[in-house]
């Protein structure tokens, strides 16, 4: 029996008033994941714990099997290798966001509006690596744009090793036992970077990070990109916001020689490529959003179909309803869970077997439009396939999940263990 495992980014989600207190998941039309529920089984799931707002890197490792705690070294080490940006342990590398810095030290927008594209980004990536030297510490670097307003940067000393034991920069995340946590009340400043351990290897990453903020504010203010931008009446891409420093590359087991099976990974972004990499997985980063949903998903399905022969287990993630969780757009969120139903799942079910495939449908995380940030809410759990008989629950959503015959899990870690003896039935 073959694994289909899908996360669905963001999707989870608290009730809503203005849609009679349902979650945008249990608004959303989702005739094909009831149709699931219905021969399946259901529960909720927190994915790193209770208490902890998940950024995706935790989220995920957890939800492949490994323990973040035990395992995550650091966010930024994962988008450097889902980059392909050379890294070696005692490199520091970071995730980082093009933003709009305005007087002083206030955030204006954390995304730079979220109409920076992928190309601009790489203009000031280009200019930056180009034009500044860092002077600080003896270090080169490189940043590179990924996706949009998003970049991971690598900087490499020239002398000692850097260390990660460093806070961030952007003030949306803090570091918390190791690992990234989205905050709900956020002090829209740029943070100074100082070290997590009175180290001098941090002391000095400190300082290189600080040096690198100040000198990419200095050359992009008035780059042309960004002279251009604000003629267009859009927001400056002029400083860069950092989180999750790393120094050392995480140790992942071999996830298809552990489970001795053959495991495929199709990411929609360089975070969960860099983790399925990392776990020895067959990594395909899928291409960027195109606008058009019922395209962007029918690619997916058919990526998915193309590759079932060759592989035992798949891990699919799908980015959709996070980004307007944070924009707090419930209509929007609901109309995209309403999507991945009808342009993922739906072609999908007519092209296999339940008898030979089990599907396993959650989410890395809840991004709540109440909060517009990633909270600890447990996430809704499905698990269909024909030797699970029928269920009870006829709709798909965190309400019904919370009665499911799955119960809670505490850690999305154990979760995996138990999709490998399913799918042996």
């Amino acid at each position: 029996m073959k694994l289909i495992y899908v996360a669905i980014d963001g999707m989870g989600d608290m009730p809503i008033k203005q849609l009679e207190n349902k979650t945008t998941l249990e608004a959303a039309k989702t005739p094909n994941m009831n149709a699931l529920a219905q021969r399946g089984k259901t529960g909720l799931m927190y994915t790193v714990g209770r208490g902890i707002a998940p950024e995706s890197d935790a989220a995920v490792i957890s939800l492949l099997g490994y323990d973040p705690f035990k395992y995550s070294t650091g966010r930024g080490a994962i988008e450097a290798v889902g980059a392909n940006i050379e890294m070696k342990n005692g490199d520091l590398a970071m995730r980082c966001n093009f933003a709009t810095l305005g007087e002083g030290k206030a955030i204006v927008d954390r995304r730079a509006g979220r109409s920076l594209t992928t190309s601009e980004a790489e203009e000031l990536a280009e200019a930056t690596n180009r034009e500044i030297k860092l002077t600080s510490y003896p270090a080169t670097f490189e940043l590179k744009a990924t996706l949009g307003h998003r970049a991971v940067v690598v900087i490499r000393s020239k002398d000692k090793p850097l260390s990660g034991k460093i806070y961030n920069s952007d003030p949306a995340y803090a570091i918390v036992n190791g690992l990234g946590v989205a905050q709900e009340k956020v002090d829209m400043t740029l943070k100074t970077v100082n070290p997590l351990e009175d180290t001098k290897a941090a002391e000095n990453s400190a300082a290189l990070v600080n040096e690198l903020i100040i000198k990419t504010h200095e050359l992009w203010e008035n780059h042309p990109t960004n002279i251009k931008r604000a003629a267009e009446g859009k927001l400056k891409a002029n400083v860069l916001l950092t989180r999750d420093a790393a120094s050392s590359i995480p140790n992942l087991f071999n996830i298809s020689e552990h489970y001795g099976v053959n495991f495929a990974a199709l990411a929609d972004m360089h975070t969960e490529l860099g983790i399925a990499k990392l776990a020895g997985m067959h990594a395909t980063l899928l291409p960027p959003p195109s606008g058009n949903l019922e395209h962007d998903y029918d690619l997916r399905v058919k990526a998915l179909l193309n590759a079932l022969p060759k592989y035992d287990c798949f891990y699919i993630h799908l980015k959709g309803p996070d980004e307007p969780g944070h924009d707090g757009n419930y209509t929007l969120k609901t109309s995209i869970i309403e999507a991945v139903d009808k342009y993922f799942f739906g072609p999908l079910l007519k092209q296999i077997s339940l008898k030979d495939n089990l599907i396993c449908i959650t989410s890395d995380h809840a991004t709540p439009c109440n909060l517009k940030v990633h909270s600890d809410t447990p996430v809704p759990l499905l698990i269909s396939g024909n030797s699970l008989g029928n269920s009870e629950e006829v709709k798909f959503c965190e309400h019904q999940c919370a009665s499911g015959s799955l119960g809670l899990l505490e850690h999305a870690y154990t979760l995996m263990p138990k999709l490998m003896e399913l799918r042996k039935k």
